[in-house]
């Protein structure tokens, strides 16, 4: 057989129905935090379907990475708008969130009406050691197919050391892991290439419906007419929005200060859900009320283990700062908690559509180019040793759910979840285990488990 006969065949395009069904399944099976949600894209839209190759991919994912906001919901957003104009990117973006908006609303209702649900307490706690090791699966997937360079490693091994032990801010790593890659474009400029992706052992590489070397698509050139289109849209929208809740409910009521509050929660998510959250906690716990601290955990924790974004967890403050605010009276608390989750939800997401379509354009136009893909190259690197950063964090807190005790076995070393963590690891790692099938396991785990021990 020659050499041509093997070649794969090129993937179909594929329709606005067949995109529109995978986004909306994506939206709710996107578990594991960004990390576990990029990885599932990555495994789907390269791998699978082929509809973007590896470094298409890393290139729209290390934009995504520089900006404030979800970086995964981003990506999706980017994908889809590449496949299908506006409309794909509007879809993608959307269905990504709209299934966790669902499912948080729901389960904060059942969270504010009926207290602890055990049963839901059972599915987080077999979960979140399967988060741990999604995120550590997810930091060696990206990790080696991304640090193909020994400088590579020294920058996502300096990122790691500055997250964990002097806890620089993610924004600052971003930078400097740029600076470093700009300037090894320059001087190494074979360090900083981007690799071919697929083929890591450097063999044939299938070919997807967005390759390496298609052209940009019509809609993907940048236009300034388009660009200022694009951001007129938007601001109108959020002026829109925001104006019609100032004058429905007045200037100084719960819900235009929730507008204005998550927009500006929105523009500084850089480094993702984590790196806002102090600022979140301090104007909805301590500024305005909205819900107290323990509240604020519980939402953590549901927002951890739901799909979609981790900053979802807004729709959870947003509803029960409605319900506690019982903005429509005692008798509509959970219409007002409704209203809040939604109203947090749109003030909060609306800037990713806008950086996406606006600046989408602008990046396609430096696919390729050294001196634009080097500093990306490096940002990705240092994202990296971030993710495993963030690993770590998760594992602390599940593994160690009250902190280190002194004089109690390893710690106070919570051993049943260490044993979930390392049975989701070898089904991933060992096994190359579908990661929505590990969460489903371990939640059905987790609940049996704390049946059990009530019982």
């Amino acid at each position: 057989m020659n050499a041509t006969a093997a070649e794969p065949a090129a993937p179909v395009a594929p329709t606005r129905a067949e995109a529109f069904r995978y986004w909306l399944k994506l939206g709710f099976l996107s578990f594991g935090g960004p990390a576990g949600q990029i990885a599932i894209m990555h495994h789907d839209l390269v791998d699978r379907k082929r509809w973007i190759s590896e470094r298409r991919f890393l290139h729209a994912l290390n934009y995504c990475m520089v900006l404030p906001g979800p970086e995964a919901q981003q990506l999706a957003t980017y994908i889809g708008w590449l496949l299908h104009r506006t409309w794909g990117g509007v879809v993608a973006g959307a269905l990504f969130v709209l299934p966790s908006l669902g499912l948080l609303i729901a389960l904060s209702w059942l969270y504010l009406a009926y207290g602890n649900v055990p049963a839901v307490a059972g599915v987080l706690y077999g979960i979140k050691p399967a988060v741990v090791a999604i995120v550590l699966h997810a930091a060696w997937r990206i990790g080696s197919r991304a640090l193909k360079r020994p400088i590579l490693w020294v920058i996502a091994a300096l990122a790691f050391v500055a997250i964990f032990a002097f806890s620089v801010p993610f924004p600052a790593i971003v930078l400097a892991a740029a600076i470093v890659g700009y300037v090894g474009g320059r001087v190494v400029p074979k360090e900083f290439a981007m690799g071919s992706g697929h083929g890591a052992s450097g063999g044939q590489r299938a070919p997807a419906v967005i390759d390496d070397d298609t052209p940009t698509p019509s809609h993907a050139l940048f236009r300034w007419g388009r660009l200022a289109q694009v951001v007129g849209v938007c601001l109108l929208l959020w002026l829109f929005a925001l104006a019609m809740l100032v004058a429905s409910y007045g200037p100084g009521t719960t819900l235009p200060r929730m507008g204005w509050f998550f927009t500006k929660a929105a523009l500084l998510t850089f480094g993702g859900a984590y790196a806002v959250l102090p600022y979140v906690y301090q104007g909805a716990v301590e500024t305005y009320g909205w819900l107290t601290p323990v509240q604020m955990i519980d939402g953590l924790a549901l927002g951890e283990t739901t799909p979609g974004p981790l900053i979802m967890i807004v729709a959870f403050v947003g509803f029960v700062g409605g319900w506690t605010k019982a903005l429509f009276g005692a008798e509509s608390l959970a219409l007002a908690g409704i209203a809040g989750a939604c109203v947090a939800t749109f003030f909060t997401f609306l800037p990713s559509f806008l950086f996406i379509l606006a600046g989408g354009p602008l990046v396609e136009t430096t696919h390729g180019q050294l001196r634009f893909t080097a500093p990306l190259t490096g940002i990705t690197a240092a994202v990296v040793g971030v993710i495993v950063n963030l690993a770590l964090f998760f594992a602390w807190h599940v593994f160690w759910p009250g902190g280190w005790t002194s004089g109690a076995l390893a710690g106070g070393l919570d051993a049943l979840s260490l044993a979930f963590g390392l049975a989701a690891g070898v089904a991933l790692f060992r096994f190359k285990a579908n990661v929505i099938v590990v969460i489903l396991a371990c939640g059905a785990a987790g609940l049996v488990t704390r049946a059990l021990l009530v019982a």
